[in-house]
Parts: C-alpha cells; sequence; structure tokens
C-alpha cells in the first residue's frame, strides 16, 4: 500500500480510537428511569428527590434522592440522611411510617428510602419534609412544604384495633396487576406516638378480595399476608380473575390469632371495615 493512501487510514483509526474511548468514560445519568419531584435546598446544598411518578401520592412512596454540593457542583457520594415528614394540623401535628434512607446498591450518589402517607390537607397541602443529614462532620438542615396529592383508591387506611393501638396498612404491591395471580406486598405499622411508627411483626394480614360489580365473587388461590424479616414487610398471593375494580377485604390477627380489625364476607356483610382497593 502507498504511504500516501497509509497515513489517511491511520488517522481515522486512532480517531475511532479516541471517540470510543469518550464515550466510555460520559457519565451515566443514575436519574434515568425517575422523574424528579421535588429540589430542597438551604443555598449550600441542594436534595434533589425523585420518583417514577415525579409526584407525591397518599399512601407508599418509593423515594430516591441525591445532595449536591452548590459551591463544587459535585453529587455527594458519602453522607448520612435522616428525614421526618410532618403534617400540621389547626390543632397538632403529627409524622407518618418511612423508612431509614440508605445508599442505592452499584449507584454511585443515589440514596432511596420510603414514605406512608396517610392523609393529605385541602389542595395536598399541610405536609413539611425535613431532611437532616452531616458532610464531614457538620450537620445540616433543609426544610421545605411539600404537595400530596389523594390516589383515587384506598392503597393506605389507619385504624384503632381491639387492642386499642392505633396501626396503620399500605399497599405496596402489585403495581401493576394483572389478570392470575399476583404477588401481594403491604406494610403493617404502630403508631408509638404522634411522630414515631414502628414496624409491626409476626401478625398475619387475612385476604379476601371480591368484586363488588360481579355480585361480590371472590377468587380462588389467595394467600394470607405473613411476615418477612428481610424488609421488614408481609407478603402473599392475590388472585385477580378479571379486571375492573376489587375490594380487598382483610382481617388483622396478632400473634394469638386473635382478630384486631376486620370481619368475614359474608350474604349479610358484603364488605369488610378493614380494606384497600385495586383497580385494573
Amino acid at each position: 500500500m502507498k504511504i500516501k493512501y497509509l497515513l489517511p487510514l491511520l488517522f481515522i483509526t486512532l480517531l475511532s480510537v479516541s471517540c470510543s474511548t469518550d464515550n466510555t468514560n460520559t457519565p451515566h445519568d443514575e436519574t434515568e428511569g425517575l422523574l424528579k419531584i421535588q429540589d430542597f435546598s438551604n443555598g449550600d446544598y441542594t436534595i434533589e428527590v425523585y420518583s417514577k411518578s415525579g409526584l407525591f401520592y397518599t399512601g407508599y412512596n418509593h423515594i430516591s434522592l441525591r445532595i449536591k454540593n452548590l459551591n463544587t457542583n459535585k453529587y455527594l457520594e458519602n453522607a448520612n440522611i435522616e428525614w421526618m415528614p410532618v403534617m400540621q394540623m389547626p390543632t397538632m401535628e403529627h409524622s407518618c411510617p418511612k423508612s431509614e434512607i440508605t445508599k442505592v446498591e452499584n449507584k454511585q450518589t443515589i440514596y432511596e428510602g420510603y414514605i406512608i402517607y396517610q392523609m393529605t390537607g385541602m389542595n395536598g397541602s399541610g405536609w413539611s419534609l425535613t431532611f437532616n443529614f452531616t458532610i464531614d462532620g457538620v450537620n445540616h438542615t433543609i426544610k421545605d412544604t411539600i404537595n400530596l396529592i389523594q390516589s383515587d383508591l384506598q392503597n393506605v387506611t389507619s385504624f384503632t384495633g381491639t387492642d386499642e393501638v392505633r396501626y396503620i396498612i399500605a399497599l405496596v404491591e402489585p403495581n401493576q396487576p394483572v389478570i392470575g395471580t399476583n404477588k401481594i406486598k403491604a406494610g403493617l405499622f404502630e403508631m408509638e406516638s404522634m411522630m414515631n411508627f414502628t414496624e409491626v411483626t409476626d401478625y398475619t394480614i387475612a385476604l379476601d378480595p371480591r368484586m363488588p360489580s360481579m355480585g361480590n365473587h371472590t377468587s380462588p388461590y389467595n394467600k394470607d399476608l405473613s411476615y418477612n424479616s428481610t424488609d421488614r414487610m408481609y407478603y402473599g398471593d392475590l388472585s385477580l380473575t378479571m379486571t375492573g375494580y376489587w375490594v380487598l377485604n382483610l382481617k388483622l390477627l396478632n400473634e394469638e390469632n386473635s382478630v384486631l380489625k376486620g370481619e368475614d364476607i359474608t350474604e349479610s356483610n358484603a364488605k369488610s371495615s378493614l380494606y384497600l382497593e385495586i383497580e385494573f
């Protein structure tokens, strides 16, 4: 091959290798698949809050977040973060069930957790969210109000059991129900105080799904929800035989199998006093 043809070919080859290397080093967007809900800022740091929907709803909210240092324009990879959701009412204030905030595995800047909002005020008002975090031994706080949307269906319920304890049950899954057997996941919490909610362990959530518009029929192969110590949630099987509106009638039983809330479905009792809803 002549030199005059060899040199251009060599240049093209080097250029291709250079471009390939640059693409490999391009930072991956760790918020891919998420929508930003809101920014919380104190002037030095901004906490970006995300979810799949980009909104806060009543019920279970899986939330992702990252912290940006506004002075360096970099996201923090090692921060100790806590949060406190609070609803301000005319004569009192209260919080709601929430998880710890943990670092997402295999991601450099994303943290995650959940908050279960059991109610909202008029026009989505009433709630604030406070973040406390520590960086290099210095404590920081950021607080702002949020807008909370009322879910169309009852995906969370708060009630007092026969033991005089205040409980909250929240539906976590299925997010996209299908005809057939669905894995159902729910959180069960006890209100120890207006600001403190803890997971309840080793109870049973009995399940009886019914379809009111179709003679209130049930479905086969359902399995009551039992406690899983790995993620401290309750799991069972939910059988849905057709699309439409379903009432998930529930009964809460303690470790001694005493019913704390809820009733059996009979010809004279079409709906339990403890229930959640699904429509698909």
